[in-house]
């Protein structure tokens, strides 16, 4: 028996290794196609970069030497070439405006984001699960049609608009909490893992790390309204199903308290399909904070982007883009992994696609 469940148990292993290099086998033509989308948005249909960078007296003389220098001359196989071999080997290029190496500008503001994203998923996930739980529990109530009309107000509404709308209410006109930026430049820890609530937590300095998380609340809270909105119905959703099932009648029919059959048995079986969610639009996140970014002025990726859109600064969006590709990508094999571990009735076989 014992021979068995070893040479079962080093099966598992073997699909779960084979679905792993699958799955990234996979992933290669996704970012295959998204370094030559990326590459003809910079190349074809951005505007030149020689006068943004030089100015608008440099001559002529000037811009094609600039170009020369650049590569940006060079026919655009040769280009896309050259980009998808320097980052097949790390090299992201060089920024046209700081002239320091792409990879260095994305580490210094990834942790700003990373850190973004990372309590805005929490926001959404505990907020989100709460209002599908109680939903679910009290479905046809007043309560469930407050929260399916929230989850729908998360959805419909622009993250720039519900942002700004923020601003005023909270900065402009409660004075609450500050309207942009990610700390006090003063309080500002040196060094350390770069996310600001761990370092100046872990650190004692509580003065930085209640100025840090005044200042991420209302991004945060913004950033989290879409996924807030995606989780609660998912929640909903799963929870009425599982409500549902013939073990849920069982755990009643047995006296359990309510709360002991929502939370041990419904909640359970129905946080699979939730947790699955919740991987996504963390990588959607990491990926979509663009505008929180741009409205409250947060020193991350996604404001660097749209800044170096505006200033054409090709290396800084491809090599950024394709970041946020591969992460997303490491999300979802992550996520997969973790739900097969969550229902045990899932297998990794070779039939699976």
């Amino acid at each position: 028996m014992h021979a068995s469940e070893s040479a079962y148990k080093r099966k598992e292993e073997k699909n779960v290794f084979r679905y792993v290099v699958k799955r990234l086998l996979q992933a290669i033509p996704v970012l295959l196609g998204l370094s030559v989308v990326v590459f003809l948005l910079m190349h074809v249909f951005s505007p030149d970069p020689a006068p943004v960078v030089l100015g608008e007296h440099a001559t002529k003389a000037q811009m094609h030497a600039w170009r020369e220098s650049m590569g940006l001359n060079e026919p655009l196989p040769r280009q896309y070439l050259s980009f998808l071999g320097g980052f097949l080997h790390g090299d992201l290029g060089v920024s046209y405006y700081t002239k320091t190496p792409v990879a260095q500008e994305i580490m210094s503001r990834f942790p700003a984001t990373v850190e973004l994203a990372l309590v805005a998923i929490v926001l959404a996930s505990v907020i989100g699960i709460a209002l599908g739980v109680v939903s679910a529990v009290h479905k046809g109530t007043p309560v469930d049609a407050a929260s399916m009309l929230l989850a729908l107000v998360g959805i419909s509404m622009p993250i720039f608009w519900s942002g700004v709308l923020m601003i005023i209410l909270f900065s402009g006109m409660l004075h609450w909490l500050p309207s942009g930026g990610r700390i006090n430049p003063l309080l500002a820890p040196v060094g350390g893992t770069g996310l600001f609530l761990i370092d100046t937590l872990f650190s004692g300095d509580f003065e930085a790390f209640g100025d840090a998380v005044r200042h991420i609340i209302l991004p945060a809270l913004a950033l989290s309204l879409y996924s807030m909105a995606i989780i609660t119905r998912m929640t909903r959703s799963s929870m009425l199903d599982a409500l549902n099932e013939d073990y849920v009648r069982t755990a009643r029919a047995k006296g359990l308290t309510p709360g002991r059959v929502h939370r041990h048995h419904a909640l359970r079986n129905a946080m699979l399909p939730v947790t699955t969610v919740i991987g996504l639009q963390l990588g959607s996140l990491l990926g979509g904070a663009m505008l929180t970014e741009t409205v409250f002025a947060w020193p991350g990726i996604g404001k660097f982007i749209v800044d170096s859109i505006l200033k054409s600064d090709f290396p800084i969006v491809q090599g950024t883009v394709m970041l946020i590709g591969v992460i997303f990508v490491i999300i979802n094999l992550i996520v997969d992994i973790v739900y097969a571990f969550l229902d045990p009735r899932i297998k990794y076989t070779k039939e699976e696609g």
